[in-house]
């Protein structure tokens, strides 16, 4: 690297003080510290740009392990799964053979019909009343009517 010294730049200093002139020397130490400080910039941004890329490639095989792991467990969970089917197979083909068929052992899906919305709750209308839970749907305006407060003249 150039070893510059305080007596080197003071006769470079002086060399462009005679050759420049004493008029164009601070606009050219203007412009020449302004490009210094974009270099210094782009070099600045350069190296972030770097780091952000290794940093980049480090959490794509962070995220390929992560995948792969995942991917692993996956696997267990299925192998696992089938084992249980297989096993759960087993264990309903048994308990169906002793002379119970699978139709007589598990109730057969009606449909609710009429009123399938309704809830019938266990808890008694009066309790309700009392803890001031709403037994009734009500819509928005209509809420904001009941309690918008009455002028007085």
């Amino acid at each position: 690297m150039i070893d510059l010294g305080v007596s080197k730049i003071a006769l470079i200093g002086a060399v462009a003080l005679i050759v420049i002139g004493p008029e164009k020397l601070p606009r050219l130490a203007r412009t020449i510290g302004t490009l210094l400080g974009k270099a210094q910039r782009y070099v600045a941004d350069v190296k972030q740009e770097v780091s952000r890329s290794m940093e980049l490639d480090e959490l794509k095989k962070m995220k390929d392990s992560v995948v792969g792991a995942a991917r692993d467990v996956e696997n267990a969970i299925q192998t696992n799964a089938s084992d249980f089917e297989k096993s759960w197979a087993e264990a309903t083909s048994d308990a169906a053979s002793p002379g119970l068929s699978a139709i007589d052992t598990f109730p057969e899906y009606r449909h609710p019909k009429k009123k399938w919305r309704l809830k019938t709750g266990a808890t008694p209308k009066w309790y309700k009343a009392r803890s001031g839970v709403r037994t009734r749907a009500q819509s928005g305006a209509a809420r904001v009517a009941r309690f918008r407060p009455t002028k007085t003249s």
